[in-house]
């Protein structure tokens, strides 16, 4: 009989190959949903949220302040109004809330701010390049360009006045029954934001009442904040990157056990589907704006 083929070598540059080659998976896997999977994720919550704020809309029961109809805080990811910005192709459902999690469906509404239209500041925070990057495009936004938001109050048009970034003046304060908007995303590179960009409107129709406020700045979660992070969302991360780690073992165990392209035929898209879900956890942990 003849002796039984080593179908996986045990020598050190077997298992360099096997470490390059399940890293380069999980990074494919990481660049594959940033680009891809995440946009196809906003792309659905859109149309869930949409579909959400018209039947709220069409019921007058769309939030238009911190408290809902039960006196209770607007939850996180609510339906809040419809943001338009014509200049750059702009439609977007705004939900309320500014986490990671939330700016993954779309851009959110901070919550110690008032609402759109609303006398005060209203504090729009999107991300930049991940989940459709809604805010990606904010830095070619010009003075005299409009914005148009509808909330359950009705229609505001805001016209921007000014870009902004850290060490820039800020607008003069403002002063009683006036409006101003303000959007937020990150700044630079795309994934290497080197900080915030800060977009200043003026409010151009009459401001809507402003509801009482119950939730300060100072009170604000620090993850949604902006660059906000959420420190427990590590662990989640952790948890699925020990998966890949399973993962990539079990398809070590297939490459001894039956064979090179069985391995592969079973392996890969196992390791790519966790590598995609670790990078989807790992994303809920980076800074909001992304």
């Amino acid at each position: 009989m003849a002796p039984q083929r080593e179908l996986a070598p045990r020598d050190a540059r077997w298992w360099t190959g096997a470490a390059i080659t399940a890293v380069s998976l999980v990074l494919l896997a990481f660049v594959a949903h940033a680009a891809v999977f995440s946009a196809l994720q906003h792309a659905r919550n859109q149309t869930l949220a949409y579909q959400a704020l018209r039947s709220a809309l069409a019921k007058a029961e769309a939030p238009t302040g911190q408290l809902g109809l039960n006196e209770e805080m607007t939850a996180l990811g609510t339906p809040l109004a419809l943001l338009e910005i014509p200049a750059i192709g702009v439609s977007e459902v705004i939900l309320e809330g500014s986490s990671a999690e939330v700016l993954r469906g779309g851009v959110g509404h901070r919550r110690d701010s008032v609402m759109p239209g609303q006398a005060g500041t209203a504090v729009l925070l999107g991300r930049q390049a991940t989940y459709g990057g809604p805010f990606g495009e904010l830095r070619r936004l010009v003075p005299g360009d409009q914005i148009t938001i509808t909330t359950g109050q009705g229609t505001a048009t805001y016209r921007v006045f000014g870009l902004r970034r850290a060490g820039d003046p800020v607008p003069e304060p403002l002063r009683a029954g006036q409006g101003r908007l303000e959007l937020m995303t990150g700044d630079g590179l795309a994934l290497f934001p080197s900080g915030v960009l800060h977009v200043d409107a003026e409010l151009v129709t009459m401001a809507y009442a402003s509801s009482s406020k119950v939730m300060a700045y100072a009170a604000l979660p620090v993850s949604e904040r902006a660059m906000g992070q959420d420190s427990s969302a590590w662990f989640i991360a952790f948890f699925m990157a020990t998966m890949c780690l399973a993962a990539g073992g079990g398809v070590w165990w297939l490459w001894r056990s039956w064979g090179r392209w069985q391995a592969w035929l079973i392996g890969l898209p196992l390791v790519m589907a966790l590598g995609v879900a670790c990078a989807d956890s790992i994303m809920n942990a980076l800074p909001n704006l992304l």
